[in-house]
């Protein structure tokens, strides 16, 4: 569905025209996975499909919600701030709520939200969501808050709002992306660097498991508690604020520490993931692409063992991806528990790929994936 279309669906909705248009892309993260909340670095980048936002003020003091692809649409006011809905609309409304508590009027708009990100698929709808409506806010509060505070903001709203103790990275990669170049951010000081993806003749795939999950009924939230006793046992002998900050020879030294051994895995991953970042952005820097498939593989194999959050779907979606001639490397990506895994694969193999784990998946799970050959776009912006 292009712009002309959704303005068209705007119109028949609402009976005028949109006066605004807004967009955020989604994500996918390279390498870098349960390392953001542990304050490490990640590698992500923007896509070229995201949530789009059609808007025309109103004359009072409530706003309409509408959706072509999500369920409900109504019109709230500042109750939706007491009584949290449980529809898709909670999301923009824990940033209009952030917004409200800085004093801006955020109430008075028709809207119309359009997504192309499949979701549930760990890349970022809602963050995609957040960022788009935080970025809408800013230009009709005329509150003159840069990307990152913008980032910011959408990240507390999830957090407070929604009820999911997410990192910053997709928030962060949602709004500062930029064409044809991944991030290398460090989650805890927001210190970041655009580092050119050249692909070197390589393409990166993306395949949706097609099993739907939420970051808030998931284990999420259990492992971020996971990590936290897993840092003030370290911090005993060692004061840390967060796991990543251990080297892993480091970490070996205090790992005898925690007792409970399914801990000690969940601080395992954190640590050993931040190296893997490290050397994969120095090998992606250096043109060593088939290093940087080897740690996609090996990220992928600690989620599975150490974390915890794949499931037979990615699993199979990647082990049986890293079999494959032309394929350096293949991991799951987001938070786990179903979503997607991304794989980087020769650009003539790419056809040949798709086919065969489409084919090894349907048979092993009895599923359809769904692939697509990620196009790396620009962060959030207004586009009218």
């Amino acid at each position: 569905m292009n712009i002309l279309d959704l303005e068209h669906t705007f119109e028949e909705i609402y009976g005028k025209k949109a006066e605004h248009a807004f967009f955020a892309p989604g994500r996918v993260n390279l390498i870098g996975e349960h390392t953001d909340y542990n304050g490490g670095l990640v590698f992500p980048c923007a896509l070229s499909f995201g949530t789009y936002l059609l808007l025309s003020p109103r004359n009072d003091k409530k706003t309409s919600f509408s959706s072509i692809n999500m369920e409900f649409s109504g019109t709230v006011d500042a109750n939706a701030f007491i009584n949290k809905p449980s529809t898709w609309i909670k999301y923009p409304l824990g940033v209009m709520k952030e917004f409200a508590n800085r004093g801006f009027d955020v109430w008075g708009y028709d809207l119309l939200y359009y997504g192309n990100i499949p979701n549930g698929a760990g890349l970022s709808s809602s963050a995609s969501i957040e960022v788009v409506t935080a970025v809408m806010l800013n230009e009709m509060c005329k509150a003159n808050l840069d990307m990152v505070d913008l980032v910011k903001i959408s990240q507390k709203a999830e957090n407070i709002y929604v009820g999911v103790n997410c990192g910053i990275m997709d928030q962060f990669a949602v709004g500062m992306g930029k064409a044809q170049k991944a991030i290398a951010l460090d989650c805890a000081s927001l210190k970041y660097d655009y580092v050119p993806l050249e692909m070197q003749g390589y393409k990166l795939v993306i395949a949706n498991t097609n099993k739907k999950r939420g970051l808030a009924d998931s284990k999420y939230n259990e492992r971020r508690s996971e990590c936290d006793e897993a840092v003030a046992t370290i911090s005993t002998a060692r004061k840390i604020n967060f796991l990543c900050e251990l080297t892993e020879e480091e970490f070996e030294k205090y790992s005898h520490l925690i007792q409970n051994e399914t801990v000690r895995r969940r601080a395992r991953h954190a640590v050993y993931e931040n190296q893997r970042v490290i050397k994969a952005i120095d090998a992606l820097k250096s043109g060593d692409l088939k290093t940087f498939g080897l740690l996609m593989n090996a990220s992928h194999q600690s989620l599975k063992e150490d974390y915890e959050v794949t499931g037979i779907e990615l699993d199979t979606l990647a082990e049986e991806g890293q079999h494959l001639e032309g394929v350096l490397g293949s991991r799951m990506t987001g938070a786990g528990f179903g979503g997607c895994t991304v794989t980087l694969v020769q650009a003539d193999k790419v056809n040949d790929y798709i086919e065969k784990v489409g084919k090894l998946y349907k048979e092993k799970v009895n599923l359809e994936a769904t692939f697509y050959i990620a196009d790396v776009g620009e962060g959030a912006r207004k586009l009218y």
